[in-house]
């Protein structure tokens, strides 16, 4: 047998100056069998409508798709109007709840459309979009070509896909223009509709594949636009006799597809246009006003609703319809789980009954869940029965199954005293099932609680339970703060016990900035009160709000903000923003940050002249010292422009040594550069530096003319290495001279000597070197660098020449153990006895040792 289908109808009538709940509840039945589907007419949800001007009607209106705010723009422009009259832009809770009331002061409308961000997007005939917030504060505009600028806007649509929110438009000259996204513009042209001379019959934006289509209808054909071609289509099994397309409609989640034929047949199938599902003949020829889509998430019941004036038609796949008769014009917007109906004075919601309700609200139903509610309500009136209707549910083993039925149908109900009732059957059912887990009952408390509380009128969030979840409650809280309703989100956030950076502290930061734009309250009192609330709440930060305030136009307001931002790198940023570089740099200083310090400074450096620069630097002398490191290594003429501001004659001296390697290459230049040193340290009244540099470039003139007359590489080289390399040249006279010229001391130059005549094992002119004159460094050197060169022979000469107080280390050295026992005894030495009995470690070492061990002996005794 055919299903009936039952509609039961819950009205919430409101005016939009006001709101009326009215509690009548009606019945429609068209057929008295037990029945498969159920729409229901309630209150609650989100919604999409746009109505445009140019379809003649008295107000543009668009309601979005998480919630329900009604932007109404009234006096629309008229020829037969005068041109001094403005339109009036009001925005209106989904209770009739006044947000905001302004003059329209621009071009004529064509389309007002909800973002997915809840702003108010305004399509203008000149392709140009205005885009307001909730309460009518402009956010900014944008164009949406030459080309729609040029040729005007016939039509255009709002719509909504996983990219965001975009606009498409048809043009005066019959194209497309859309953009997928208003949030990152990117306009893209349609291909051009062979035959399309005036505005289609009707169209819709399709999303499939992630790629955004056009479909619109001319006369009996379809056309489908994608980015690159506009091709033919013809849905499968349509009725024949088609002349032309009235209205199409497609799907909340793009999936289906409805179109309205001018033979009063109603074809549904997927939106691919490659299946039909299913096809309605409603016997009325007349364009309806719209046509929109019923169905919930997952369900395999699909229903079209239909409207008229004063007609609503609602058609699935089975034979018969539902009809309504409306009092007044009315509206429908297409949602995730069901049809938004909004009018004048009512607004309702049109959705399929979920399966929970149905089971347990159907008549005469023994589902599970609808004897645990009898059960129930016989229990308080301490009736026997109730124990009757409990048995059998647990003879059944359907318990479990009863208080989840109860849980889930509750969530989808809208009044409380109905809400309370099945929770009451779901606890009670709960306490005779062993270890039922507590979760699944606690969270839809919680839900229905939060869901009750922004369903209240002056809240005007009417959510249902499947968009709720859909929606999440970060989400949720998000709408809330964008009205301007943070008690009711702290108290949310509170009472499901959210993270505070995720809730609370998130909402007091939007207050914060919300409460810096009241230009009627000073800067301190505002400072103070959002000081007072915030405190040191973790997540927030006062720097963004102070950006906000600096927004807004208070930059005073913005400097007190920033004192109570306790991390400076948030601080200087905003500053340097704001042209307070001076506090930048303070703030910057304070915080230790060398970074930070080095950003504000070159931000100086870039603001200032360099005169003011250098003052400013002066008196911050971390900042100065920490420029002076970066010009040392950046910028060395800036480093020399800023010693002599200061007149440091020290540091200019360093600086031109320095420079004088650095950056010259000619000897003139480079000896020009250290006598410019010498004078800077004559001034700074330090003698040995200048006179270190005067030595020093005498020896650069003396390494070029020693380069000129014997050749090899001389320039660069120390004295020391200088003259080092003349010994090992064999240049000794010159060497001595070049020691006599810088008076190096006799010891170092004997070192040099000694050394590089070893280096070159030139053993004979060691020889006579060390008999030239007394050794200044003594003899024992001598026998050290032989016998680094591993000659004993030569060391064994010099041996003999050290004196008394080395002879032992001398004789170690060259391996004679005997002699240095010999000089050891004779002296009475007892370290150096020590000394030469650690060095008798060989079997032919016994007889010194033993000669060791009895001096020692014969000395103890003396």
């Amino acid at each position: 047998m055919e299903a009936p289908l039952v509609c039961v109808l819950f009205c919430y009538r409101a005016c939009l100056s006001s709101l009326v709940p009215l509690g009548s509840v009606g019945l429609f039945s068209l057929h008295p069998e037990p029945h498969e589907a159920l729409l229901t007419l309630q209150p609650g949800g989100d919604c999409v409508f746009g109505g445009s001007r140019s379809k003649g009607k008295g107000m543009g209106l668009h309601l979005a798709n998480i919630s329900l705010s009604p932007a109404l723009l009234r006096n629309p422009w008229k020829k037969e109007k005068s041109p001094s009259i403005r339109p009036l832009l009001q925005i209106y809770s989904s209770s009739g709840v006044a947000l905001a009331s302004l003059l329209w002061k621009s071009g004529p409308v064509v389309l007002l459309g909800w973002s997915a961000e809840e702003e108010l997007l305004c399509v203008q005939e000149d392709g140009s979009v205005l885009v307001y917030g909730l309460h009518g504060d402009f956010r900014r505009h944008f164009s949406m070509g030459n080309e729609v600028l040029q040729n005007r806007v016939l039509d255009a649509r709002v719509f909504h896909t996983e990219f965001g929110s975009g606009i498409a438009i048809l043009t005066g000259a019959h194209r497309f223009t859309l953009t997928a996204n208003v949030g990152d513009l990117k306009l893209r042209r349609m291909p051009e509709v062979p035959g399309l001379q005036a505005l289609p019959s009707c169209w819709t934006v399709l999303f499939q594949d992630r790629v955004t289509l056009v479909l619109l209808a001319i006369g009996p054909d379809l056309y489908l636009l994608d980015n690159t071609a506009c091709s033919g289509v013809v849905p499968p099994g349509l009725a024949p006799g088609v002349s032309d397309f009235l209205q199409m409609a497609v799907s909340f989640n793009y999936r289906y597809l409805a179109l309205f034929t001018d033979t009063g047949h109603i074809w549904m199938g997927l939106a691919s246009l490659k299946e039909k599902l299913y096809e309605f003949n409603c016997n009325i020829r007349a364009p309806p006003k719209q046509m929109a889509w019923c169905s919930r998430p997952k369900s395999k019941q699909k229903a079209i609703v239909v409207a008229w004036e004063r007609r609503l038609l609602v058609a699935g796949d089975a034979p018969e319809s539902i009809q309504f008769v409306l009092e007044e014009d009315s509206y429908l917007v297409p949602e995730l789980d069901g049809v938004r109906i909004f009018s004048r004075n009512g607004h309702e919601f049109l959705h399929e009954v979920p399966v929970a309700s149905e089971e347990i609200f159907r008549i005469a139903s023994m589902a599970p869940g609808a004897l645990l509610l009898e059960a129930q309500k016989e229990y308080e009136k301490e009736s026997q029965k109730a124990d009757e209707y409990l048995r059998e549910i647990q003879e059944r083993e359907q318990l479990p199954q009863a208080v989840r039925q109860c849980i889930e149908a509750a969530g989808h109900e809208h009044q409380p005293e109905m809400q309370k009732s099945l929770l009451r059957a779901a606890s009670f059912g709960k306490c005779f099932i062993d270890k039922f887990p507590p979760d699944t009952f606690v969270r839809m408390c919680q839900d229905l609680r939060v869901l009750n509380a922004v369903r209240d009128y002056p809240i005007g969030i009417p959510l249902t339970y499947t968009q709720y979840k859909q929606l999440t409650i970060e989400v949720l809280l998000d709408r809330l703060v964008l009205r301007r309703l943070y008690p009711l989100a702290i108290q949310i956030c509170e009472y499901l016990r959210l993270p505070e950076v995720q809730g609370i502290s998130r909402i007091l930061a939007h207050w914060a900035c919300y409460k810096v734009q009241q230009k009627d309250v000073s800067d301190e009192d505002v400072a103070r009160a959002i000081n007072q609330k915030l405190g040191d709440t973790p997540g927030v930060s006062y720097s963004d709000i102070a950006a906000r305030a600096y927004g807004c136009g208070r930059t005073e307001l913005a400097i007190k903000l920033l004192e109570y931002e306790p991390r400076s790198g948030e601080q200087v940023p905003l500053l340097l923003k704001m042209k307070r570089s001076k506090l930048a740099l303070s703030k910057a200083i304070e915080s230790g940050d060398t970074d930070l310090v080095f950003t504000v400074v070159l931000h100086l450096k870039n603001e200032l002249n360099r005169g003011d620069f250098f003052m400013t630097l002066r008196n911050q002398p971390v900042a100065l010292s920490l420029y002076r490191q970066f010009c040392k290594h950046q910028e060395l003429e800036t480093l020399k422009d800023l010693y002599n501001q200061d007149d440091n004659h020290q540091e200019l001296g360093n600086f031109h040594i320095r420079a004088s390697y650095a950056a010259e290459e000619r000897i003139e230049g480079r000896v020009a550069a250290l006598q410019t040193a010498v004078d800077e340290y004559y001034k700074a009244k330090n003698e040995f530096a200048a006179k270190a540099t005067e030595e020093q470039m005498r020896l650069l003139r003396l390494q070029r003319r020693l380069e000129d007359e014997l050749g090899g590489h001389f320039l660069d080289l120390s004295l020391h290495d200088t003259v080092t390399s003349l010994l090992l040249s064999g240049n000794n006279k010159r060497a001595e001279q070049l020691a006599r010229d810088f008076r190096i001391p006799d010891k170092r130059f004997w070192w040099l000597k000694l050394t590089a005549l070893a280096d070159r094992e030139d053993w004979e002119e060691l020889e006579k070197f060390s008999k030239s004159k007394k050794s200044p460094i003594g003899y024992l050197p001598f026998v050290e660098v032989c016998m680094k060169r591993r000659n004993k022979f030569e060391a064994k000469k010099f041996a003999a020449r050290v004196s008394p107080e080395q002879k032992v280390k001398a004789f170690l050295l060259i391996g004679d153990v005997t002699q240095a026992a010999d000089v050891a005894i004779e002296r009475r030495n007892e370290a150096e006895l020590s000394l030469v009995l650690s060095h008798c470690t060989g079997a032919s070492d016994g007889a010194t040792a033993d000669k060791i061990q009895r001096a020692r002996a014969l000395a103890q005794r003396k």
